[in-house]
């Protein structure tokens, strides 16, 4: 079920550097457009047989889910598990410990996070959601794994540069060693379920190919006469970039995120926060009025609009109507959430519980198949 990406060979004229183009610049817009050619093939053939894809996705349990969870990613992998394709969550605690010396209430925030899966939507009796501490031979795989890549590659992954650079300057500290490897502990949690389809976002390219090296390399050493591991595909969700109230990206950790559990309360003084623009008159215009421009798109998904049409319904009525009518329709829309998730929560250990043990047990099977098979292609069983 999946397709090799390749990326065609741009020759550089010497010396061409016209609008700051060059081969690098060159090779990832390559790269994005095969895959997004590849993501529409796989959306195509999805529809036909959902039940031939296994999606691999998942979240480091840092804190509750935001509104920018459930835009991003959330509402993806309800549509994909409702159409029928085997989604597999992992819980990544592990990875909280990456760039941080505490875990704080790790427990609380797992419960919190499941508890968000299932009042978006997410169904543990079609979804896998189990966590990554309970589950040995997943880790385990990161071992061999780690033999096929180099520290180079390891250096010259974007994101594990840009997360260097971002530990330094918030904590004055170096990178630690499951930092710097992530895109092979990450290549773990793909290759152990043989997930083939992996829902991400362009910037997250890099490391998806880190796992396609991974299977490839694995399949030259060990398994030339019959590859062992698929090389997953990227499916680029139609997703989009939720600004906090504070015009930076929606995140946990700088405090300026709408949580799913919000009260209504809570969700009014979100908004009448946030960042707009000192223009009256209210157009989408994504490019220059970035502020206006999230504020619409978060208000049309709940709405059932396009941005553009609910910006014509605000019109000259300004910023302040544009905040009342987005506040609107995320308090109806988020409603149902909000419900299911407080009946969710008055039984919480009891649910929460339940899920991981079901979720925990089946990845525990899946991934020491798949660890007895790596063993025994490496010839390592005695």
């Amino acid at each position: 079920m999946t397709t090799t990406i390749t990326t065609p060979a741009t020759p550089t004229p010497p010396g061409d550097a016209r609008s700051g183009d060059n081969l690098a610049d060159r090779h990832e817009r390559a790269t994005l457009a095969v895959a997004r050619r590849r993501s529409a093939e796989l959306e195509s053939e999805i529809a036909r047989d959902p039940g031939a894809f296994r999606v691999l996705t998942g979240d480091r349990p840092t804190g509750a889910l935001h509104l920018g969870h459930l835009l991003a990613t959330l509402d993806s992998r309800v549509r994909l598990q409702d159409a029928g394709v085997e989604v597999v969550l992992v819980i990544a605690d592990y990875q909280v410990i990456t760039d941080r010396d505490e875990t704080g209430d790790l427990p609380a925030v797992v419960r919190e996070v499941v508890l968000d899966y299932l009042a978006a939507g997410i169904d543990p009796a079609r979804t896998t959601i189990f966590t990554h501490s309970a589950v040995p031979a997943l880790n385990q795989l990161l071992l061999p794994f780690l033999s096929l890549v180099t520290v180079g590659e390891l250096e010259r992954n974007p994101t594990v540069k840009a997360e260097a650079v971002d530990a330094a300057r918030r904590q004055g500290r170096d990178m630690s060693g499951l930092l710097f490897t992530y895109p092979v502990h990450q290549a773990a949690d793909i290759l152990f379920c043989h997930g083939d389809v992996v829902p991400v976002g362009a910037d997250q390219l890099p490391h998806l190919e880190a796992t396609r090296t991974v299977a490839r390399r694995f399949n030259q050493r060990y398994a030339a006469a019959r590859p062992y591991f698929r090389e997953p595909d990227a499916l680029l969700t139609p997703s989009l970039t939720v600004l906090g109230n504070d015009g930076a990206k929606m995140s946990k950790s700088r405090g300026n995120a709408l949580e799913l559990r919000a009260t209504e309360d809570e969700t009014v003084r979100y908004f009448r926060r946030a960042r707009t623009d000192s223009e009256r008159h209210i157009t989408y215009e994504p490019e220059t009025r970035p502020d206006v421009a999230n504020l619409l798109r978060i208000g049309a998904r709940f709405a059932g609009t396009t941005p553009a049409e609910l910006a014509e319904s605000v019109g000259a009525a300004g910023a302040g109507r544009l905040k009342q009518v987005v506040t609107e329709a995320v308090v109806e829309g988020l409603r149902p959430l909000r419900e299911r998730r407080r009946d969710l929560a008055a039984d919480a250990p009891a649910v929460v519980g339940d899920v991981l043990a079901r979720g925990n047990a089946h990845a525990n099977a899946v991934a020491d198949r798949t660890l007895a098979d790596v063993r025994e292609l490496m010839g390592t069983v005695y």
